[in-house]
């Protein structure tokens, strides 16, 4: 049992350094964006918006916030593992509006450098949020973008 024991445990220590490894070879910036069209213009939009990016629990600090077209904010510097802006546009287009969210991040630590990366992936969170965005307004979420 003990050499069991002592297999599994030097296989965990093996993955785990790869995983630092491999975060460490990954960049500590990223740009991430996705974007998603509504059928509604700008004006109803932004409160759903602004309600969905509230209810987040990153402490961010507002940069600019021009309604119904902008809103930046970055992380506060209290949080030490990740931090950046999100710049949050609303275009009005023939047939509504198009939210598109561009994170500039980055991510200290490589271990979650490489969950954020292999893992969850640096969409999540705007890809929860233009969701819920899409379904409070009763509408398709198709996203697009890098």
């Amino acid at each position: 049992m003990v050499k069991w024991i002592a297999i599994v445990a030097r296989g965990v220590v093996l993955v785990v350094a790869a995983i630092v490894a491999a975060g460490s070879m990954l960049p500590r910036n990223h740009k991430a964006s996705r974007t998603l069209r509504l059928k509604r213009p700008p004006a109803d939009v932004w409160p759903v918006l602004i309600a969905a990016t509230e209810a987040s629990d990153v402490p961010v600090d507002v940069l600019e916030r021009d309604p119904p077209r902008r809103l930046v904010t970055r992380v506060t510097e209290r949080e030490k593992n990740f931090g950046g802006t999100w710049t949050i546009a609303i275009a009005p287009v023939a047939a509504g509006s198009d939210i598109t969210i561009t994170e500039d991040g980055w991510v200290a630590n490589p271990i979650f450098r490489f969950v954020s990366r292999f893992v969850i992936g640096h969409h999540a969170t705007m890809d929860g949020i233009l969701k819920k965005v899409a379904a409070d307004l009763n509408e398709e979420a198709v996203l697009s973008g890098q």
